[in-house]
């Protein structure tokens, strides 16, 4: 997963905020992750906090792009999310990026920017 989360395009890691072992706790203690895989390679992974409906990740290897693995990843992290009960979803992006044209496809409304110029969405059932 974190082979998949440095190579990505967009939304880079500009620093080593996020560690392999962090991987872990987002998904044993606040969420659930899912992952794509291809002839046993993890091609893409999403990861949501089923505590504060937060996406925490959604990245799919640069080639393995525009297959649909992102989609199916989305989808079954938030139906999952929506039936703990939560009542909002909500993540961050950069903008002007796929990702950004991504999420607005798949529904979710832009909630506005925050302080570090990334916009903020949100997503309701």
């Amino acid at each position: 997963m974190h082979r998949v989360r440095l190579a990505v395009r967009e939304n880079k890691l500009t620093t080593s905020v996020v560690i392999e072992e962090d991987y872990v706790s987002a998904i044993e203690e606040t969420g659930r992750g899912w992952v794509a895989e291809i002839a046993g390679s993890i091609v893409g992974f999403a990861v949501g906090n089923a505590i504060t409906g937060n996406i925490w990740a959604l990245f799919v290897d640069p080639q393995h792009e525009a297959r649909g693995e992102g989609r199916r990843l989305h989808d079954v992290m938030v139906a999952w999310l929506f039936a703990r009960g939560l009542e909002r979803l909500w993540l961050s992006t950069e903008p002007d990026t796929r990702a950004q044209r991504f999420y607005e496809a798949a529904g979710w409304q832009r909630a506005g920017t925050l302080a570090n110029g990334e916009l903020l969405y949100e997503l309701r059932p």
